[in-house]
């Protein structure tokens, strides 16, 4: 049986190690893109003490080069790319935020250079080696607080949490994955947002009350999902969240 390939971007700490190790564990090559050699070759070298195959990529989603650069090299060496999570992620406004009234164009315009256009670069460059695996599986990493029906919803958990930057882009990321999943409908990739929760990681200065390894299971969960799983779907924990 030939060993799958997995490439997770921001994946040298919280959810994107974590889900590499999830991953790891079941006997998935895991390439762990990240911006910084020292911080992404310190976790591959972590998860190959545990008898991982793990290898650092150097990736950051906002610089061009960089993605073309990583999607030459997985060409080169693998072929193929069999599983891409697109898990790098930012917020502008730390974990409270600020008034939307208050919130600077260059605040949205940063979060969206990454958890939208950072997607799409990085998608673009890995569907044609996507598409030579039998089993293509992309995997946007979501939230809750991209569902525009819990937003406006006042009965939501969510309801309260108006963090104008990193919901509308999750919305936007929301809205990128049934665009990917309707033009590949029909092939042999699948594309899916899925929401780890909210877990204790750099991004909420460790607020979350779940642990980044939770949050990795559901995101591994649904880069495994089998031949019969869905696409242009938004997953939860507990099953499709409303968009």
């Amino acid at each position: 049986m030939t060993t799958e390939i997995a490439l997770i971007t921001g994946a040298n700490k919280g959810i994107g190690l974590e889900t590499a190790r999830i991953l790891g564990r079941d006997g998935i090559t895991v390439l762990l893109g990240a911006r910084s050699a020292e911080h992404g070759e310190r976790a591959a070298a972590a998860l190959g003490g545990e008898g991982i195959d793990a290898r650092f990529v150097r990736l950051d989603v906002t610089d061009a080069g960089t993605v073309e650069a990583a999607a030459k090299l997985i060409d080169a060496e693998f072929g193929r790319l069999d599983i891409l999570i697109n898990n790098a992620g930012i917020t502008t406004t730390g974990a409270t935020g600020h008034a939307p009234s208050r919130t600077a164009p260059d605040l949205v315009r940063a979060a969206f250079e990454v958890n939208v256009f950072g997607v799409v670069a990085v998608t673009n460059a890995m569907l044609p080696l996507l598409r030579r695996s039998p089993a293509g599986r992309i995997v946007n990493v979501s939230s809750e607080l991209g569902s525009l029906t819990l937003h406006s919803d006042p009965s939501s958990a969510v309801h309260g949490v108006n963090l104008l930057p990193y919901n509308a882009s999750k919305s936007a990321l929301n809205a990128v994955t049934v665009a990917y999943a309707k033009e590949l409908a029909g092939t042999s990739v699948t594309v899916n947002a899925a929401t780890p929760g909210y877990c204790a990681t750099d991004l909420n200065e460790h607020a979350g009350h779940r642990t980044a390894a939770q949050g990795a299971s559901v995101i591994a969960g649904v880069a495994v999902l089998g031949a019969d799983g869905p696409t242009g779907a938004y997953l939860a924990e507990d099953g499709p969240l409303p968009w």
